[in-house]
């Protein structure tokens, strides 16, 4: 049984009031539903995906060659790290809190965890960062010239609230780019992914598509991405994000009055140190909060123990939390 902890459903079911996921809580995208509610489920796709790579390529203003396509991002990232251990990568670099699959990916394939970016094989960065929404620091070095294969998960780069990246366009052709779409178009059960390859990395590329099999996204994650691409589906998306900005100060000031320490964040999600009575344990809390339908992501496994990460949700869900909150706290006083 895998010991990886995740947020979202679980074995209660699909949490009434979900903050620990990441998933823009506008969604889900009208015209990207509706692109995958008429996907075609009963043919394959077109197994070389040329439409698909061409649409993508034509967004992002690059050569058809540079898309790299996945079936999540959690594939590629076990894919790029088994193509770095199988060209006889030793190191990778991870950031201080980050998402787990990095550090899952390494074990499953020998590489080991350095603390110098300069001796790693695999390099990783996020910004916004998970968990904390912030920027990632020393970015810029990793652009620098190096024989590392240097990963950026833009994962939340489409929900950010604030901020902006801080690389120029020609540091960013020296970087893979990974992105995962659902998150920003509200379909995180819709499962696919795609990779920007670096200028000059035709071997990697082709070693990448080696250790593809065949069909990585099935018919609704072609009509996702697809979608993505289009005029209606961003503009929905610069749309949610005021909605999400209205929400998240709304939600933030909740939290701190509450006596909850909130750990500023760029992204549609942030972590905070919840002020619990003297009784309760942040594991019984989180506990009896779910028993109300109500989940938030303990960060222990993100290696911030006493902290939760918490989603950016509406106003009714924010109320509920708060409902469940002040009772669980007069109960336990």
């Amino acid at each position: 049984m895998s010991g990886r902890v995740h947020g979202g459903p679980d074995q209660r079911g699909v949490p009434l009031h979900d903050f620990s996921t990441n998933s823009n809580a506008c969604g889900p995208c009208p015209v990207a539903l509706a692109a995958v509610a008429r996907a075609e489920a009963t043919q394959y796709p077109d197994a070389s995906y040329i439409a698909l790579r061409e649409q993508l390529a034509t967004f992002h203003g690059l050569p058809v060659q540079r898309i790299v396509l996945a079936a999540s991002a959690s594939e590629f990232i076990f894919r790029v790290t088994a193509v770095v251990a199988r060209q006889g990568g030793l190191g990778v670099w991870l950031p201080p809190h980050s998402y787990g699959d990095y550090a899952q990916a390494a074990r499953a394939h020998g590489l080991q965890p350095t603390a110098d970016p300069e001796g790693a094989a695999l390099r990783w960065a996020c910004d916004p960062s998970s968990p904390l929404g912030t920027a990632h620091a020393g970015l810029q070095a990793l652009t620098a010239s190096s024989a590392a294969v240097t990963v950026l998960d833009r994962a939340y780069e489409p929900l950010r609230l604030s901020g902006a990246l801080g690389l120029d366009d020609a540091q960013l052709q020296t970087v893979w780019q990974l992105y995962t779409p659902n998150k920003a178009l509200g379909l995180t059960g819709v499962r696919a992914a795609y990779a920007v390859a670096p200028m000059g990395s035709d071997e990697l590329i082709d070693a990448l598509e080696a250790l593809c099999p065949s069909w990585p996204i099935g018919a609704h994650g072609v009509a996702m991405l697809r979608a993505w691409t289009s005029l209606e589906a961003q503009a929905w998306l610069a749309r949610s994000l005021a909605t999400l900005r209205d929400w998240k100060a709304r939600q933030v000031a909740l939290c701190e009055s509450w006596g909850w320490r909130y750990l500023p964040s760029h992204a549609n999600f942030f972590c905070a140190r919840p002020a619990l009575p003297a009784t309760l344990t942040l594991e019984q809390a989180l506990h009896d909060l779910r028993a109300q339908g109500i989940k938030l992501r303990d960060a222990a496994s993100f290696g911030l123990p006493g902290h939760v990460r918490i989603s950016v949700q509406p106003p009714a869900a924010q109320a509920s939390l708060s409902q469940a909150w002040l009772q669980l706290s007069r109960k336990t006083a």
